[in-house]
């Protein structure tokens, strides 16, 4: 089989303007049918820094325009896809919202919410993703 590397970028963008502070989660539905929650993420384009490609993959897929306020850290993983077996990089970031509206209305996304950052962990599909939430708490904290 053959082995390709793809790198990715996303992140956690957040809603500080409220009373909760809240992040925007993206739910795509698996083959199983079950509704997967993840945050945003997607492929690196050609001529696209990793920062430029997470708020792009951010607003492309919640409708929220992010801003950067630091690394979130780097997820790796291994699947199988066309016969070929791709081993995935996905740089995360996390963002303040500075514009847009909540909005699904990406194809590859099924459903967005604004989730209460305490929340998010028992929301999010993927224990790698749970991980980086940790920096986010400690970004948020140093940012305030």
């Amino acid at each position: 089989m053959r082995q390709v590397n793809e790198f990715s970028a996303g992140g956690l963008v957040v809603d500080l303007a409220g009373r909760e502070p809240r992040g925007a989660l993206i739910g795509r539905v698996d083959r199983s049918g079950r509704l997967l929650w993840s945050l945003p993420k997607g492929h690196i384009e050609t001529g696209e820094t990793a920062e430029q490609a997470a708020v792009r993959e951010v607003r492309e897929e919640t409708g929220i325009e992010g801003q950067i306020l630091g690394e979130l850290g780097t997820i790796s993983f291994w699947f199988v896809a066309d016969g070929r077996r791709v081993h995935k990089t996905v740089n995360h970031y996390l963002m303040r919202a500075v514009g847009g509206e909540l909005s699904d209305e990406d194809v590859e996304v099924s459903e967005v919410a604004w989730v209460p950052l305490p929340a998010i962990a028992d929301r999010l599909a993927y224990p790698d993703e749970r991980n980086l939430l940790d920096v986010a708490s400690r970004l948020l904290a140093e940012t305030a």
